[in-house]
């Protein structure tokens, strides 16, 4: 466990000095943050570790879904 620890300790780290160092693209990053901020929202509501999650996962396939005809229609349409 500790391994493990200090596995997630050091990616959080490394992310971080990526950030700092601007090697990373802002839009990576909001898109990886994104989930996350559904969860605290969800548990904020829900109170429930599960029902946030599985919420987080629900609103997540809806968003996909979303995106997806959107992007279909403007290139079916040439928007």
């Amino acid at each position: 466990m500790g391994l493990i620890g200090l596995g997630v300790i050091g990616m959080l780290v490394s992310g971080v000095l990526s950030v700092i160092k601007a090697k990373q693209d802002l839009k990576k990053i909001i898109t990886m943050v994104i989930p996350f901020i559904v969860f605290g929202i969800a548990y904020a509501i829900a109170g429930d570790i599960p029902i946030a999650g599985v919420s987080t996962m629900l609103f997540m396939i809806a968003a996909m879904a979303v995106f997806i005809l959107i992007t279909g229609t403007r290139s079916t349409f040439n928007l």
